[in-house]
């Protein structure tokens, strides 16, 4: 049985997911802050994570934020703030998809059912790759992307974004195609998102700007090559 671990102060609303997963098959449980809810996402088992952007205690993006330094458990972000700026501090913390309030439980549960089979594809599939592309390194198995000996500090997004890149050297890709395949097609996230992204890559790639690795493709998209 799947587990997902509700952190929501809203009672009514977390109430109200409670049943509505339960109903479907889930074991749940509710959190309503922020620090109790990271206590419990860090020392059990989780198969997703439903996270609320504004908590008592702790925050959203910092309960996310602390997650990620130690686990990969899909984190999906609830909130009623949907502006840009919103969204990418909330993915650039580490969580995997955004769903803004108020939403359908029909579109929580598609939600789920996308962010279960990503982790079911990664799981069943596991790849045993390496890429190379200039001085830069992406060991795929052990997720680790070097540049030259040094080992490259990337978020999870950045990571999936270089890894795009490497994996379609001499492609263009668009920002759709960018968007479709790091959020997925159910995602709210919004292509503009894409080049923000794509700006704090390269800016770990080179802080100087001494050597262009992403091309900006006018109009299209992006390009290693």
């Amino acid at each position: 049985m799947r587990r997902i671990l509700i952190i929501e102060d809203e009672k009514n609303l977390a109430r109200f997911i409670e049943l509505e997963l339960a109903y479907e098959g889930y074991e749940t449980e509710v959190c309503s802050d922020g620090r109790s809810g990271l206590n419990k996402a860090m020392t059990q088992k989780w198969d997703v994570i439903l996270l609320d952007l504004m908590l008592p205690e702790l925050n959203g993006i910092e309960v996310c934020r602390r997650i990620r330094q130690v686990k990969d458990t899909p984190i999906l972000m609830i909130t009623a703030r949907d502006s840009v700026l919103d969204k990418v501090s909330g993915l650039d913390s580490g969580a995997d998809d955004y769903l803004v309030k108020p939403f359908a439980i029909e579109e929580l549960l598609a939600r789920l059912r996308a962010l279960f089979r990503r982790t079911d594809t990664t799981l069943s599939s596991p790849k045993m790759t390496v890429l190379n592309f200039k001085d830069i390194t992406l060991e795929v198995e052990s997720h680790i992307a070097k540049k030259g000996d040094s080992v490259l500090t990337l978020t999870k997004r950045e990571y999936d974004l270089l890894s795009m890149f490497m994996s379609n050297i001499n492609i263009v890709l668009t920002r759709e195609v960018l968007l479709n395949k790091i959020w997925g097609y159910e995602s709210e996230v919004e292509t503009n998102v894409i080049d923000v992204y794509v700006r704090y890559l390269r800016n770990k790639l080179d802080p100087l700007g001494n050597t262009v690795y992403i091309e900006t493709v006018r109009g299209i998209g992006y390009v290693m090559r």
